[in-house]
C-alpha cells in the first residue's frame, strides 16, 4: 500500500484538478468581486412581485448569483479540505462563508413578499409567460403560505427552534468529549476507548477484547442515559410545538409536507420490512456460521464476515468500476469515465488531509470527489458510490436550467447505491478468487442490512417516541430501553444473544436529533436494488427509464421522479422485491462460501 508523507509527494494523477473551476487565484478574485456586485443588485429588487418583468429579472439574477456563490464556496471548501490548517485556505473559506451570508441577507425580503400576495395576485403572475420557467420555484415558496405566521411570530419561533440545536450539541459533547469510557490493553498497548475508535475496537479478533470494550462503553452510557432521555424529550417537544404552531398536525405531518411524500409510502416500506424480518434472521445465522461462532453475541456484530488482504491499485479500482457499470450503457460509461479522464477525484491519504469521503458539486461545474484511498474493496466501493453522484449531477446539469440542478436526498442515493449493487453482482460473477467474489457480495449485503433493515427499525422507533410525546407522555430511560429491546427482539430474533446493555443503544444515536432523516436511505436502497436487478436481467425499458431518471432535476417532485422508473412509492411490492434481492444475495454468498475455489 502506497503511503505519502505530504500532499506534495502525491503524483498529480491522483490529485483532483480544480483548474476547471478556477484556473488561478486571479480568476477566483475576479469572480468574487462579480458575486459581490450581483448581491448588491439583488437588494434593489424589493417590491419586484408587483411587476412580473422585474420579478423575472430578479429570479434570473438570483439563479446566476447562486451559481457563482456555489462556485466560490465549494472551491474554498475543497482547497481547505485537501490540506487542513493552512491559514490562507482557512481565510479564503471564512470569506466564502461570509459572502454566502451576505447573499442570504440580500434576498431575505423575497419569500415574505411573495407570501403576502393573495392567491389571485399570485396566479396572475404567470400571465407573464417567461415566469413559467420559475413556476416550480415560486410554487414551493408560496404553497407554504398557510404554514407561515406573521414576521414577529416567526422571529420568536425561530429563536425558540434554534435552541433545539443545543440539545443535540450537549448530547454530542457528552458522547464525544466528556465521557470517559476507560482504556483497553491490546497486544501490550494501552488504548483509550472513544467514539471514533469504538467501531474499530469492536472488530478486534479477540472476543475478550470486544466484550471488555462493549462493557466499558455501555457502563458509562448507562450512567448518563437519564440525562440523554431528558435531552431527547426536550428536542422532540420543541419540534412538535414548532410544527403545531405552523399549522401542522404534528412533526411527522410537517416532514411529509416538506418531503412531498405520502404517508402511504412509509407505511408500505415499514410493513414490507417488518413482515420479512425472517430474512434478517437468516443473515445473522449466515453471519454466525461463516465466522464459526458457537454463539452470536452483541459484541460480535461489528466483525467482518469476509476478511480479505487483497489490495487494489487505483488503476485496478478504476477498471473494476468501469467494468461494473457497463450494463448501464455506453453513454453512462462515457460519463463515468469522464471522472477519471478529468481528474475529478482526490485519492491519496496523507497527514492534514480531511478524512472521509464525499462528492460535492456546483450548479455550473461537475462534482469533485474527496476520499482516503486505502487500497481495499471498501475504497473501490467509495469510488463507484461517489462516482454515481457525480454522473447523476452531470446528467442533471446537462438537462436542466440552473434553478433545477439539485436532487432531493430521497432520490440522490439511488444513483450511488445502484452502482454498488452492480459492482457486487459483477464481482460475484467475475471475481478472480473465491474471497473476492464473497467480499463483493458481502459489500451490498452490509449496505442493505444497515440502510434498509437498520434504517427502518430505528426510523420506526423514532416515529413511536414522537407519537408517545405527542400523546402527553415524556421520554424516559425506561421507556426508551423497553422500546429498543422490543425492536431488537423483533429484528434480531433468537439468533443474536442479547446482553444486559442491548436496550441502551438509543442513548448513543445522534440521528435521533436529525428529524426523521433515516427513511431516505431505506427508500433509496430499496429502489436501487430493484433497478439494478431489473437492468441486470436485461430489462431495456428499465435501463432507458433509469437514464431519464438521472437526467431529471428538481422541477419534479420526488413521487413524480420515481414514476419515471415505473415505481409507485406506495406500492409495497417495490420493497418486497428489494428484500427478495437481499435474500438472493444471501443465497449467493452461501453458494460462494460453500463452493470450491
Amino acid at each position: 500500500m502506497q503511503k505519502y508523507k505530504s500532499r506534495k509527494d502525491v503524483p498529480e494523477k491522483y490529485k483532483w484538478d480544480l483548474t476547471t473551476i478556477f484556473k488561478d487565484e486571479k480568476e477566483y478574485d475576479k469572480t468574487f468581486e462579480l458575486l459581490k456586485s450581483n448581491i448588491k443588485k439583488l437588494s434593489d429588487y424589493k417590491g419586484c412581485t408587483g411587476d412580473c418583468d422585474r420579478l423575472y429579472e430578479f429570479l434570473k439574477l438570483d439563479s446566476e448569483t447562486m451559481a457563482l456563490n456555489y462556485r466560490i464556496n465549494i472551491y474554498a471548501f475543497l482547497i481547505n479540505d485537501q490540506e487542513l490548517g493552512i491559514s490562507e485556505n482557512m481565510d479564503r473559506s471564512a470569506k466564502a462563508d461570509d459572502i454566502y451570508s451576505e447573499y442570504s441577507n440580500a434576498i431575505s425580503f423575497f419569500a415574505p413578499e411573495l407570501l403576502k400576495l393573495s392567491k389571485k395576485e399570485y396566479d396572475n403572475l404567470f400571465k407573464c409567460k417567461n415566469l413559467l420557467e420559475y413556476k416550480k420555484v415560486l410554487d414551493r415558496i408560496y404553497e407554504s403560505k398557510e404554514h407561515i405566521l406573521d414576521e414577529n411570530s416567526e422571529i420568536i419561533i425561530n429563536k425558540m427552534s434554534n435552541s433545539a440545536m443545543d440539545y443535540e450539541n450537549i448530547s454530542s459533547t457528552l458522547l464525544n468529549s466528556l465521557h470517559n469510557y476507560g482504556e483497553i490493553e491490546i497486544d501490550g498497548e494501552i488504548e483509550k476507548i472513544t467514539q471514533t475508535n469504538l467501531r474499530r475496537l469492536l472488530k478486534n479478533k479477540d472476543k475478550k477484547v470486544r466484550q471488555e470494550v462493549r462493557e466499558k462503553y455501555f457502563r458509562v452510557i448507562e450512567q448518563y442515559a437519564t440525562v440523554n432521555a431528558s435531552l431527547l424529550n426536550s428536542y422532540v417537544k420543541t419540534n412538535i410545538t414548532n410544527s403545531k404552531l405552523h399549522g401542522f398536525k404534528d412533526a411527522w405531518d410537517k416532514k411529509l409536507f416538506h418531503n412531498k411524500m405520502p404517508n402511504a409510502a412509509y407505511e408500505a416500506l415499514i410493513s414490507a420490512v417488518e413482515e420479512n424480518v425472517d430474512k434478517l434472521h437468516k443473515y445473522f445465522r449466515i453471519f454466525k456460521d461463516t465466522l464459526k461462532l458457537k454463539k452470536l453475541d452483541m459484541c460480535d456484530l461489528n466483525l467482518e464476515m469476509v476478511e480479505s488482504d487483497k489490495e487494489y491499485s487505483i488503476e485496478e479500482a478504476q477498471k473494476l468500476c468501469l467494468e461494473s457499470i457497463k450494463p448501464l450503457g455506453d453513454d453512462y460509461y462515457n460519463h463515468f469515465k469522464k471522472i477519471f479522464d478529468n481528474r475529478y477525484i482526490d485519492y491519496a491519504q496523507y497527514p492534514k488531509k480531511c478524512s472521509g469521503g464525499y462528492s460535492v458539486a456546483g450548479l455550473d461545474f461537475d462534482s469533485r470527489i474527496l476520499m482516503s484511498y486505502n487500497y481495499d474493496l471498501k475504497s473501490v466501493s467509495t469510488i463507484i458510490h461517489e462516482g454515481g453522484h457525480n454522473v447523476h449531477h452531470q446528467y442533471i446539469s446537462e438537462n436542466n436550467p440552473l434553478q433545477y440542478r439539485d436532487a432531493s436526498n430521497l432520490v440522490a442515493e439511488v444513483a450511488s447505491l445502484t452502482n454498488e449493487c452492480l459492482m457486487s453482482s459483477y464481482l460475484a460473477n467475475n471475481g478472480n478468487t473465491k474471497d473476492e467474489k464473497m467480499n463483493g457480495v458481502n459489500n451490498i449485503i452490509d449496505v442493505i442490512v444497515s440502510n434498509l433493515f437498520g434504517a427502518v427499525r430505528e426510523g420506526k422507533i423514532e416515529q413511536d417516541f414522537y407519537n408517545y410525546v405527542a400523546d402527553g407522555n415524556s421520554i424516559t430511560k425506561d421507556y426508551m430501553d423497553k422500546r429498543v429491546k422490543e425492536s431488537i427482539d423483533m429484528y434480531y430474533g433468537d439468533v443474536v444473544n442479547k446482553d444486559k446493555y442491548y436496550g441502551l443503544t438509543w442513548a448513543s444515536r445522534s440521528h435521533y436529533y436529525m428529524n426523521y432523516y433515516l427513511y431516505a436511505y431505506a427508500f433509496c436502497i430499496s429502489i436501487a436494488s430493484f433497478v439494478a436487478g431489473e437492468i441486470l436481467s436485461g430489462n431495456k425499458e428499465m435501463l432507458d427509464n433509469y437514464i431519464k431518471f438521472l437526467k431529471t432535476g428538481s422541477e419534479k417532485d420526488v413521487v413524480d421522479i420515481y414514476k419515471i422508473l415505473g415505481i409507485d412509492v406506495t406500492d409495497k411490492n417495490v420493497y418486497i422485491k428489494a428484500i427478495a434481492y437481499f435474500d438472493n444475495m444471501l443465497d449467493k454468498f452461501v453458494e460462494l462460501r460453500d463452493g470450491v475455489n
